[in-house]
């Protein structure tokens, strides 16, 4: 279960999709009512995602949100007035218990995988947990976080099949990060629901001195590929305007391409 939503065999890979960062209501309203049209015209499930704070910016000057509180009340009113299931992420154990009373599920940042702390406080909160790979962590390492995740959750009586992992790609020498397929399929052994990130998997992390660049053109590329290796869902920032993105804006996929490509890629999923 994902989100309250069984994926049945042959559905299409279920979608995690939304702005790098809270920028405003309005911004979040208007892109969760176009993923909500689109998941309602391509019938398949799309899960609405934002930061209330990006807390591993590159630059102490970078837009990092507009916090907890009003963070929550955004990601509130876009679950009530769409519909659509919602994701944050958190970096603190102290964040887990006031965001899971309003999100669907909860996720944990690729830098912070071997947080014992942040990992089982979100493992433990009953919420689904979308705990991304560390990019300087092998597929198979995955294993001992999960391990500790699934121990946190079944101490506090929350449902481990909860649980899901995240690709994000891996550090390539400097400012660079490649996606070894053969993750997927190592990490999808270890008995969860894997994620393919495609949006942060083209990212040059700190490749602009005092901000991270991006290529994304190869967004498409690498996310049919994960496809047709067959995960289980997709994660691709989205954003009307990336070049005006306050975070990620290079690497995010512009919205009004978003419905074709998921088009391209259900299209992929169904002959793998």
């Amino acid at each position: 279960m994902i989100a309250g939503f069984h994926r049945a065999a042959g559905a299409p890979p279920f979608l995690i999709a939304g702005p790098c960062v809270i920028e405003s209501e309005a911004l979040c309203l208007g892109i969760a009512e176009r993923l909500r049209a689109m998941a309602d015209r391509l019938q398949m499930r799309v899960i609405f995602k934002a930061s209330f704070d990006k807390a591993n910016r590159t630059s102490v000057s970078a837009f990092r949100g507009h916090g907890l509180e009003e963070g929550l009340r955004v990601l509130e009113k876009v679950r009530r007035e769409t519909g659509l299931a919602v994701l944050t992420d958190v970096h603190l154990p102290d964040h887990v218990k006031p965001v899971a009373q309003v999100v669907d599920m909860l996720q944990t940042p690729a830098f912070l995988a071997r947080q014992t702390d942040l990992i089982t406080a979100a493992a433990a909160s009953g919420r689904p947990v979308n705990i991304k790979k560390a990019q300087f962590m092998a597929p198979a390492d995955m294993g001992a976080v999960l391990g500790k995740a699934r121990a946190a959750a079944e101490a506090a009586g929350a449902d481990p099949a909860g649980l899901m992992l995240c690709e994000r790609g891996s550090s390539f020498g400097y400012n660079n990060l490649v996606v070894d397929m053969r993750g997927l399929v190592i990490m999808r052994e270890l008995g969860v629901p894997v994620v393919f990130d495609a949006t942060h998997s083209v990212q040059l992390p700190g490749g602009g001195g005092d901000r991270s660049l991006g290529q994304r053109q190869f967004v498409e590329p690498l996310a049919r590929a994960a496809v047709a290796v067959g995960v289980d869902g997709l994660f691709m920032e989205t954003h009307p305007d990336p070049e005006a993105a306050l975070s990620d804006g290079p690497n995010m996929v512009p919205l009004d391409a978003l419905e074709g490509l998921m088009q391209r890629l259900i299209a992929i999923a169904a002959l793998a």
